[in-house]
């Protein structure tokens, strides 16, 4: 077990991911925040299918600031409901896990 998690979640604009993987990178609440896309999403929303271009932002951190991380992902995503999803990291490169400890506060 490498002791890290990778949170995702997604937003509608690039800039707004862009500003939102520097706040958690600048606050040491994620070590990296990595922003792909536009990907295309396809999902029910309030009893509609909808499609949208949204960006993936993928970031790692240690599983003890996930409840922080998820907290400023809510202050600052502009969805009602967003996506924030952890999975825990089952392995990584030493010095990669050692970095992101190193990284994050």
């Amino acid at each position: 077990m490498s002791d890290i998690i990778q949170v995702v979640t997604t937003v509608d604009d690039r800039e707004a991911a862009g500003r939102l993987g520097r706040h958690l990178v600048d606050e040491k609440l994620v070590a990296c925040c990595q922003v792909v896309g536009p990907i295309r999403s396809i999902y029910r929303w309030k009893g509609n299918v909808e499609e949208a271009d949204e960006w993936y932002c993928v970031m790692k951190t240690r599983p003890s600031l996930y409840r922080q991380v998820e907290e400023a992902i809510r202050r600052l995503h502009p969805y009602e409901v967003p996506e924030i999803v952890a999975t825990p990291v089952s392995a990584a490169l030493p010095d990669y896990a050692r970095w992101v400890k190193t990284e994050t506060s």
